[in-house]
């Protein structure tokens, strides 16, 4: 009977040439999960270098600066007001009759900065099968400009909003509740929305479920790191950015007078094991510039990494060879 089943299995198979073997399911399963996988690295190294606050202060800035202008080109100077925020221009506050106290102060943050969603669909983007290098760097650029500009229509438009809704409750402590649910919404679905339907409409557009098909059926070979033998431009000007990230970040732990301040308040804190409001905010400073360092020192080995290692598949030999 073993001997009958053994027989009837091989039968079996050979019936089947076309089934897959658990490789080949390996490879399909890792060729449909790596686009998330790859998102969800992505998501947790920039939650990672954002953890100190306005880590992004030079797009905040120039983002603060155009918002404040065409609010004042659109809705008149006295509309709008251009300050700073934790000493960075990143500041704008509203002013209407209507708004409680007659101001909505407003600023800039890294997460409000477009940065994040640049990064998702650039991912994206750079993982979508068989589309050529040079195409990929074209699109990246144009759906980043594009999502710059609507980051910046999103702020424009949050003044009127909010004049509309204090319109029916003036001066009301909660009358801007429409503008603050227009923001929700855009920060936590809307630019998501956005993003997904540029992807597809992208990937439909270079024919993206062709390629996709074709993709399907080629043989990779393995992937291999090594040494890269000869840099370019490009390289260099990763290698050396990585270094100075690095070195600004080894100059803040031994040389800088605010990071040591910080350490040794909490550290007198932890010490005493006191609980305070001075010893809050000397572990809130604290953890900002662990936060800062960590941050400088983590894009500064991913920038030196993408600059000396080489990433490549390996050259598989045909048969006849």
């Amino acid at each position: 009977m073993l001997g009958c089943c053994s027989i009837g299995m091989e039968r079996s198979r050979a019936k089947h040439p076309d089934d897959l073997s658990w490789r080949e399911v390996g490879d399909m399963g890792w060729r449909y999960l790596r686009i998330p996988a790859a998102l969800l690295l992505v998501e947790a190294i920039y939650w990672f270098i954002t953890i100190p606050s306005d880590t992004l202060a030079p797009i905040q800035v120039t983002e603060a600066w155009i918002w404040q202008g065409l609010t004042a080109l659109i809705y008149g100077d006295g509309s709008v007001v251009y300050t700073t925020h934790n000493g960075w221009w990143t500041r704008v506050d509203l002013y209407h009759s209507n708004f409680s106290g007659g101001s909505i102060a407003l600023y800039v943050s890294d997460e409000c900065a477009g940065v994040h969603e640049m990064i998702f669909i650039s991912t994206l983007v750079l993982l979508t099968d068989r589309v050529p290098w040079k195409l990929k760097k074209r699109t990246i650029a144009v759906m980043c400009g594009i999502v710059y500009v609507l980051n910046i229509a999103r702020l424009v438009v949050l003044y009127p909003l909010a004049v509309s809704s204090c319109a029916n409750d003036p001066r009301s402590f909660r009358c801007a509740s429409g503008m603050w649910e227009f923001h929700t919404f855009v920060y936590q679905w809307g630019f998501l929305i956005v993003l997904v339907i540029m992807w597809l409409v992208w990937f439909l557009w270079v024919g993206g479920p062709q390629r996709v098909t074709a993709a399907s059926r080629e043989v990779k070979s393995p992937l291999r790191v090594n040494l890269r033998r000869e840099m370019d431009g490009m390289h260099w000007a990763f290698a050396i950015a990585g270094i100075i990230l690095v070195a600004i970040a080894l100059e803040t732990v031994f040389t800088d007078g605010a990071f040591q301040s910080a350490q040794m308040a909490n550290n007198n804190c932890t010490a005493l094991e006191e609980y305070s409001p001075n010893c809050a905010n000397a572990e809130e400073s604290w953890n900002s510039e662990v936060g800062y360092v960590w941050s400088l020192a983590t894009l500064g080995i991913i920038g030196i990494g993408a600059a000396v290692l080489d990433v490549s598949r390996l050259k598989i030999e045909s048969e006849e060879e």
